[in-house]
């Protein structure tokens, strides 16, 4: 009886204070301000690859930080393990691809492509999960499709050829569509700081696989505008990532997911573009507006399929 008049209390004061939307909040600012400024490494001649490998090193801090706070405890079962190198490789992974995306096309048109990655979570988590989207997904998913031949159309009935940073970032939005998705079935059964932690460890497996793409023969700037501004960006990459795992840790991954992916590529588009020399034309402008809209709608979408059981197991 007990437990009965409790619950309701918790799930209303749980409502009027939804943890999981200061975490999302966080990650929207972060990863805003940090894709407008992803490129500049590179642009001052410092590689990719060695941006990623400042990137893994930056995820330590916050790895240690939350592990010491939760006492240094991780999960080591198999199903743990599992879930946690495959979140942690396709976030590294796409990670390592995006840093050649930056550099191969515009931010304000990259980031809203892979804003759209909640398309890939949603529909994993409608065939396997057997969760159901509503209207306003379906609206979200509906713009997403239109939006995506805009972004390199060119009028006039030539045959369109696509540039590499095009596909690259639909790289990225697969791998990072999959990673929700994961960390979606892994909140059932892992902590948040167990997650990251094999996120972390993951980026750091990749580093030599970096190190070994990376061209010593050409110059680089080792100075402050090399290493010292990746890792001035990165940072707000690595805290970005933690805040995250904690957005899902407090709420559904079909809520948390399209919310951020729609706010943070919205504050980098604003800031590249304010940033950039010349506007996109206007099919791109349209592209990036139905693409913005779409996570937009998805992120309003009532997240219908989630279970209750999913907060209790996650813990506070």
């Amino acid at each position: 009886m007990k437990t009965t008049t409790t619950m309701p209390l918790e799930r209303g004061a749980s409502a009027r204070r939804p943890r999981w939307l200061g975490y999302a909040l966080a990650t929207t600012l972060l990863w805003g301000v940090w894709g407008a400024f992803a490129g500049l490494p590179t642009q001052h001649g410092f590689p990719e690859t060695l941006v990623y490998v400042v990137w893994a090193l930056t995820m330590v801090p916050p790895a240690l930080f939350v592990l010491a706070r939760s006492g240094w405890q991780v999960r080591r079962d198999r199903r743990a393990i599992a879930y946690g190198m495959v979140i942690g490789l396709l976030g590294a992974g796409g990670q390592m691809v995006l840093f050649y995306a930056v550099k191969a096309g515009p931010t304000y048109l990259i980031f809203p492509l892979i804003s759209l990655s909640p398309v890939i979570t949603i529909a994993l988590s409608f065939l396997f999960l057997r969760e159901r989207t509503g209207a306003m997904g379906i609206a979200g998913i509906v713009l997403a499709i239109c939006a995506l031949p805009l972004f390199d159309y060119t009028p006039g009935g030539a045959p369109q050829q696509y540039g590499l940073w095009f596909v690259l970032a639909l790289a990225v939005l697969v791998a990072w569509g999959l990673q929700a998705y994961f960390i979606k079935l892994a909140n059932t059964s892992m902590d948040a700081e167990s997650i990251f932690f094999y996120m972390t460890v993951s980026a750091l497996l990749c580093i030599p696989v970096a190190l070994a793409m990376t061209d010593f023969s050409q110059p680089i700037n080792y100075g402050p505008g090399g290493p010292l501004l990746a890792a001035a960006t990165q940072i707000l990459n690595a805290v970005g990532a933690l805040t995250l795992v904690y957005a899902f840790r407090h709420g559904k991954a079909l809520t948390v997911s399209p919310l951020v992916n729609a706010g943070a590529p919205l504050l980098t588009t604003v800031i590249a573009m304010a940033l950039a020399a010349s506007m996109p034309g206007g099919y791109r402008l349209a592209g990036i507006g139905l693409a913005l809209a779409a996570a937009l709608f998805l992120s309003l979408n009532p997240d219908e399929g989630a279970s209750d059981g999913n907060e209790t197991n996650q813990g506070a």
